[in-house]
């Protein structure tokens, strides 16, 4: 479920999305289904699975929390 949360400076922002645009697709490397998060400017987390489902059900469950993270982190800024 996507909530679409108004910023500060008076932006509607749709946390979802955000979220899908902080993390990269599953590519495969040698034997690994990698995938990366960008949780802050300077952080960013590479997680690799020996399979390609578990990583697409873990990018999903990623991205959910991720998307919580956005929303929390506006609406405590407000």
């Amino acid at each position: 479920m996507s909530k679409i949360v108004e910023t500060t400076f008076g932006t509607l922002v749709d946390s979802k999305r955000v979220a899908r645009g902080l993390a990269s697709n599953v590519i495969k490397k040698g034997a690994f289904y990698v995938f990366s998060i960008r949780l802050e400017n300077d952080d960013v987390r590479e997680y690799s699975f020996t399979d390609r489902t578990r990583a697409q059900n873990m990018r999903e469950i990623l991205i959910s929390h991720l998307e919580t993270r956005i929303v929390k982190k506006i609406k405590s800024s407000n």
